[in-house]
């Protein structure tokens, strides 16, 4: 009786490990998803607003891919994309004239820092935080554009 019921005991034990395991591997990170960019919301010093952007987030095992697009202000068109970690190293970027890799650290579940830089030069650096609901991405970002301008972003993007 003893016996079973310390096998018992172990297989529970080992039960319960392995659901922690599953669910530490299936954990969504609130960001993934496609998120519309909402002008009205958002704010672009020394401007002008882009017409459009569309975001879209998805984390595998090898990392996060960050794809975008969009319309400028002057109707040109613009994409990009990076695959990238939360563990403080370069990875390269494409799509802007202003940098060409990132480097992302998360502070909380809900929020994460991005350091961009171009031709290993720090150029800007972008808060990125869901709000707890999980309906809305805000990207604050100062930085140095490509022609020497600083800026200053915030972001406001819907969950789509």
């Amino acid at each position: 009786m003893h016996v079973f019921l310390r096998m018992l005991i172990v297989g529970a034990a080992l039960g319960i490990g392995a659901l922690a395991t599953v669910s530490a591997a299936d954990a969504v990170d609130p960001v993934d998803g496609s998120w519309t960019l909402s002008v009205a919301k958002s704010k672009f010093s020394p401007g002008p607003a882009p017409k459009s952007q569309t975001r879209t987030y998805a984390t595998t095992e090898q990392g996060v891919t960050l794809s975008f697009s969009g319309v400028a202000a002057d109707g040109t068109q613009s994409s990009g994309q990076s695959n990238y970690k939360y563990d403080g190293k370069d990875y390269p970027i494409t799509g802007s004239a202003d940098y060409d890799t990132l480097m992302v650290t998360r502070i909380d579940a809900y929020t994460a820092k991005s350091t961009q830089k171009k031709a290993g030069k720090v150029v800007g650096t972008t808060i990125r935080k869901v709000s707890k609901d999980g309906k809305l991405l805000t990207l604050r970002s100062n930085g140095t554009n490509a022609a020497g301008a600083a800026y200053s972003n915030v972001m406001v993007f819907d969950k789509q």
